[in-house]
């Protein structure tokens, strides 16, 4: 190997890492996403961790302490059959997050994929995409989300698959604007003109000039998925008692708001924190990445 491509390898690497620095640094400046971060990461050692150090597991009752309120003993309270509704919290918001996770890889990958292939190739089969991303982006999909996970939503996975399935036009849509937006530079041409396959040209060279902008995406689409999933849990369509979530908790204590009102806004708390936690930090990343600020 020439010391000519060492020199080029070492100083893509300089380049590389320095940018890395750099998206690092703004990403610290931004105060409300590194609080957000810190935030987010208690919660989901809370979530995980908390349940083992408790002494009752979440189907666990107390038959001494009914529909308590927060105690010593259960410093979340007990709901009406003795159950403790800390570890269920903690239990809830680990299935929820899992949810919103899995909801925001499958939304990136699909709504990835589609655009890239609508804005690259374009013509007659960019045009169809485009339709059906559309007509995705008009439909009213929550009535279709309810329906849909009435029908096939029971489990964790299935939900997050329904939602996934109508989430993804958003992402398609930057992703396609971005491959539009690419398709014609000159480094692409270069690429084309010397033999570069279309996979290649799509994910080697096109594709890490738009990860910003599907990074800070993904991680807006936590917060919106979580919402979702909440939102399905409370109507009783989303993951089936005696498993928890968020939002089922919040469905199971909507009977007594006026007793004991902490039942509902501690899970509730956790839905908002989490949200805005998520969207900080998609306003962190979207600061970070912006190319316009490469130099800073």
């Amino acid at each position: 190997m020439s010391d000519a491509t060492l020199d080029a390898r070492e100083g893509l690497t300089t380049v590389s890492r320095s940018f890395g620095r750099q998206a690092w640094d703004r990403f610290r400046r931004h105060r409300l996403a590194m609080i957000a971060l810190v935030l987010l990461a208690l919660m989901t050692t809370a979530f995980v961790v908390g349940p083992w150090l408790s002494p009752y597991a979440f189907s666990d009752q107390d038959f001494s302490a009914l529909n308590q309120g927060p105690s010593l003993a259960h410093p979340f309270g007990t709901d009406p059959i003795g159950r403790d509704l800390m570890v269920r919290t903690f239990i809830g918001g680990r299935y929820s997050l899992r949810i919103a996770l899995l909801i925001a890889v499958l939304t990136t990958a699909i709504g990835t994929v589609i655009g890239a292939l609508s804005g690259y190739f374009g013509g007659r089969l960019g045009a169809a995409i485009d339709q059906v991303i559309n007509l995705f982006l008009i439909v009213p999909s929550l009535i279709i989300l309810i329906v849909l996970a009435a029908r096939y939503g029971s489990g964790p996975n299935a939900i997050a698959i329904v939602i996934a399935l109508l989430s993804w036009p958003l992402i398609a849509r930057i992703v396609r604007g971005s491959f539009l937006q690419f398709r014609d530079q000159e480094f692409v041409l270069a690429a084309r003109a010397a033999g570069a396959s279309t996979r290649r040209i799509m994910f080697r060279h096109i594709l890490p000039n738009v990860f910003g902008p599907i990074v800070v995406n993904a991680t807006l689409l936590i917060g919106i998925a979580i919402i979702l999933e909440s939102t399905l849990g409370f109507l009783g369509l989303g993951v089936r008692p005696p498993v928890p979530t968020l939002g089922n908790l919040i469905a199971e204590s909507k009977g007594a708001l006026q007793t004991k009102p902490s039942a509902a806004l501690i899970p509730g708390g956790f839905i908002v924190t989490i949200t805005l936690c998520a969207n900080f930090i998609g306003d962190g990343l979207r600061d970070a990445l912006d190319p316009t600020s490469r130099t800073s």
